[in-house]
């Protein structure tokens, strides 16, 4: 695999597809940027090499065609304060006019397409459709992790037409560095903490996990199942029914392995899937009827703070509690705090694996009070289960590239 620094960008025109689904308010403004602030050392590099860049990206889920809010126009400015250049704009990723924009571009200049989900051969992975991405470059960058593990036309197809000139950027590097660090070289005690919704989204690297942590931390929606699973009550919380006997198999294999699993002793409850609701602490399992359980209590809180802060190794995948509410959002921040400590004050290396993760540790200010905040939920989970991510395997180069 070629990195960014092993490769001479001059003169070359660089075809990067970068992340930048970046969340926008009803005036389409960026309300969190890191995606766009994670892509800049790349996009400085090419241009500092005297290339020049254009730029694929995704944003939202347009279904059937152009969506005004999903528009990519929406980040020019942002872009141009960003990489401190002007940004120029394809209101289409492929056809004449992209060609003719892209085929025109001088060094240390920036094109920007339009969204590549505007298309729906972009996700099917559509030959055709990659053939005519590949016609704007002359050299391939994939510095988009997030998208890794999805093998779109231009995570993974476009790849083929750059056989000997594709590159890992700064951002891909740095995250499959990071996971590697965290599934290869960890100090010991290594705890992996676990939240969201459910336990189905988590199982396989749940499992994988048990084979290399001496503590696994579980909280948010997932930990009601397991209650439910032991015998308890959740009221009206979050249930996978069908997953209750899953939940007693991963205990059993944590204590057959010496894993130490942490659940919740305690929950604060609510009245309604409200920020202003009634709210009330409970032991867990104690959860009476019409309640229900929106984030882990004070006495929770305190010990799975202590677990990680006489951890040397952190993993952290998933909020404690309803993190889009402030009065829920508590438990995830308490964790936010142990991390930081343990990080900051204790030596530990800490691995936050992207959503509302990520956005509480950038959102509390600690982003770089942490080892490594990582970009992709879904692709890094992907990569800890033991798959093969498309994005990475189309970067795979046989030859030495001539440069």
């Amino acid at each position: 695999m070629i990195t960014v620094d092993q490769y001479d960008f001059q003169g070359k025109r660089a075809l990067v597809r970068v992340d930048f689904n970046v969340p926008l308010n009803n005036d389409f403004e960026i309300t969190d940027d890191t995606r766009i602030r994670a892509a800049v050392p790349t996009i400085k590099k090419i241009l500092g090499d005297g290339g020049a860049v254009v730029l694929m990206s995704h944003l939202g889920r347009p279904k059937g065609g152009p969506e005004e809010k999903y528009s990519l126009k929406h980040l020019i400015k942002p872009l141009e304060a960003a990489f401190q250049v002007p940004v120029q704009f394809s209101p289409d990723c492929v056809g004449a006019e992209a060609v003719e924009l892209a085929s025109n571009l001088k060094p240390g200049e920036v094109l920007l397409l339009e969204n590549l989900r505007f298309h729906k051969e972009e996700e099917q992975g559509n030959q055709n459709f990659a053939e005519k991405l590949s016609l704007l470059g002359d050299v391939y960058v994939n510095d988009a992790f997030g998208t890794a593990h999805r093998a779109h036309a231009s995570t993974a197809i476009v790849a083929d037409y750059f056989p000997h000139d594709k590159v890992c950027g700064y951002v891909m590097q740095a995250e499959l560095d990071n996971a590697k660090r965290v599934l290869t070289y960890v100090d010991r005690p290594f705890t992996a903490i676990m939240g969201g919704a459910k336990i189905s989204d988590k199982i396989l690297v749940i499992e994988q996990l048990l084979d290399r942590v001496d503590n696994l931390i579980i909280g948010g929606g997932m930990s009601y199942t397991f209650a439910k699973a032991q015998g308890g009550s959740i009221g009206n919380s979050l249930l996978e029914e069908d997953k209750q006997q899953l939940t007693l198999d991963l205990l059993k294999k944590a204590e057959e392995k010496g894993v130490k699993i942490y659940l919740p002793v305690d929950s604060v409850i609510a009245d309604a899937f409200d920020n202003n609701a009634h709210s009330d602490v409970v032991e867990s399992g104690t959860i009476p009827n019409d309640w229900m359980g929106l984030d882990i209590g004070p006495e929770t809180r305190k010990q799975f703070a202590e677990v990680v802060r006489n951890s040397k190794t952190i993993l952290w995948n998933g909020p404690m509690g309803v993190f889009e509410f402030p009065n829920f959002a508590v438990g995830t921040k308490a964790i936010a705090e142990a991390v930081v400590d343990a990080t900051k004050n204790h030596g530990a290396y800490s691995l936050i694996g992207g959503g509302d993760s990520a956005a509480a540790v950038t959102q509390m200010g600690h982003a770089h009070d942490v080892s490594y905040v990582s970009t992709g939920g879904g692709a890094l989970l992907e990569y800890m289960e033991g798959k093969e991510l498309p994005g990475v395997i189309a970067l795979q180069v046989e030859e030495t590239p001539l440069t």
